[in-house]
């Protein structure tokens, strides 16, 4: 044994035998801490493999898993008039929407698209957590106005993913209006007899638990999402009495009469095309059936000739 042995030749194996480990491969599940891999947990939509925990999900990641071949087209929203109160606490309202935009890759906390399940067309909108808590600002009342406008125009069901905080603080009583004007957005569906079915994930908070999010003809959940308008804390505070086990939690909820069910992720695609061919008076779906190219070049084309809504003033 020799220098030569003891070091060169590890030293030279090392070198050749050094792989780029990318990063973010493992994700761990914040209830159980398992160690997930991430094609694995992508693939089961977020949704840890062991303790069947729901871990957030991206609306444009939860739209292509929803629609027929994760195809579907982005409804245009009004933008309404920024920074309206010039708000500033340790930063700009600018700034905050800025970093939101940068870590989210989205404009905005309310994505809204059109597209088939189970080749029935429908209009979604879906709310994004990771955008300064989802919170419900003059933007998600304008696409919340905009996907109620496209469904009525278009003849479809609307489907609606809520997951906030409440209503934006830096727009202030602006960010409150919005409460009225949506619930006039989803009286426009009923007057028109349209199925308005709300998918409530965690956490569904606040103000638009007090609107939108608790208007729906179906209301679904994700096991175990938090659900309330005010804190547990602020409630048990307030009547000096302990909270039931599981307080604003899907479950409770669905015992006490406020939801009709609660759903898994992976398999609530089949439960939404369920229920919205029953409500628009159509038969069964066929398992698999998918569009063809063909028919997806032509949905994309009459979408593109379709009338766009009206701008909606915040």
């Amino acid at each position: 044994m020799n220098w030569i042995t003891n070091y060169v030749r590890p030293r030279i194996n090392s070198i050749f035998s050094r792989r780029e480990v990318p990063e973010n491969l493992w994700s761990k599940c914040g209830e159980c801490g398992t160690m997930l891999f991430h094609r694995e947990l992508k693939e089961n939509l977020n949704v840890c493999t062991q303790c069947d925990h729901h871990m957030a999900i991206s609306p444009r990641d939860r739209f292509e898993a929803l629609f027929d071949g994760g195809i579907f087209t982005e409804v245009s929203v009004p933008a309404p008039i920024t920074d309206p109160l010039q708000f500033k606490d340790q930063k700009k309202y600018p700034e905050r929407m800025k970093a939101a935009q940068k870590k989210t890759g989205e404009k905005e906390a309310m994505l809204v698209a059109e597209g088939d399940i189970g080749r029935t067309p429908i209009v979604a909108c879906a709310q994004d957590f990771s955008f300064m808590g989802g919170s419900m600002s003059m933007y998600v009342g304008n696409a919340i106005l905009a996907a109620a406008e496209r469904a009525v125009a278009m003849k479809r069901p609307l489907v609606l993913f809520s997951a906030a905080g409440g209503a934006r603080m830096q727009e202030g009583i602006l960010g409150l209006m919005q409460m009225p004007r949506t619930t006039i957005a989803v009286q426009m569906l009923k007057e028109a007899g349209l199925p308005y079915i709300v998918v409530l994930t965690h956490p569904t908070t606040g103000g638009v638990t007090a609107s939108y999010a608790m208007l729906g003809d179906v209301q679904i959940a994700e096991p175990n999402a938090l659900i309330g308008f005010a804190g547990a804390r602020v409630i048990q505070q307030t009547i000096g009495e302990q909270l039931p086990e599981g307080f604003q939690r899907a479950e409770y909820l669905l015992d006490h009469g406020m939801l009709d069910r609660v759903t898994k992720r992976t398999e609530l695609r089949e439960e939404l095309i369920t229920i919205v061919r029953m409500l628009m008076d159509l038969p069964p779906a066929v398992s698999g059936d998918l569009p063809s190219p063909e028919q997806v070049a032509e949905a994309e084309k009459a979408t593109a000739e379709a009338p766009a809504p009206a701008d909606a003033k915040a």
